[in-house]
């Protein structure tokens, strides 16, 4: 990748983030990275293409991130479900936290057929996966079950957080996600 090319990545990935998506014209993106118009363009046709490639390079640097900080949390595989939300605890007390990026995007870019939204989804979909192998090494059972509800608490616990403005909300998600994980035990009946 082209310095000019990942400046224009960390430029607009700065800006979509702490604005929205739809609130950052290209004009602002070109003056803010200090690129000629056709130097932007030469990089990214459009702008939803520019959308795409910031959400791509998240998610890649996001989930390495999340992995690197779970096994760190956590060095039993037992313990890594659980830590995913220890994690995002220290994510939500950053002073720059300003909640989940792609369901940012999803807001912003409701129709599911918009590349934004499709590549946010995909970035869901592989945290979805991620967990799934985190509770199939934890010996969870129902591993494909368990990890959407554990993706389902992640989100809600994200949006919280924005709400709140702290990581609370990651300590309570936490709390249900040891429910789902001790209901979900070998010999345990589900109602």
């Amino acid at each position: 990748m082209s310095d000019v090319r990942r400046h224009i990545l960390e430029v607009a990935e700065r800006l979509f983030y702490a604005e929205g998506y739809r609130a950052v014209g290209v004009d602002r993106l070109i003056a803010e990275a200090d690129v000629a118009k056709a130097t932007f363009y030469r990089h990214f046709r459009t702008k939803d293409e520019l959308l795409v490639a910031v959400l791509d390079a998240r998610d890649a640097r996001f989930r390495e991130w999340l992995a690197g900080r779970v096994e760190a949390l956590a060095a039993d595989p037992r313990g890594r479900p659980l830590a995913v939300f220890d994690a995002l605890a220290e994510r939500f007390a950053t002073n720059d936290f300003r909640g989940c990026a792609f369901l940012n995007t999803m807001v912003e870019v409701a129709s599911r057929s918009h590349p934004g939204h499709e590549a946010a989804q995909r970035h869901k979909q592989r945290l979805i996966d991620y967990l799934e192998g985190l509770l199939r090494e934890a010996g969870a059972p129902e591993a494909g079950a368990l990890a959407p509800q554990l993706m389902l608490l992640i989100d809600g616990a994200t949006v919280t957080a924005v709400r709140e403005g702290g990581p609370g909300a990651a300590a309570r998600a936490r709390s249900l996600a040891e429910l789902l994980l001790t209901t979900a035990r070998p010999g345990r009946r589900r109602r």
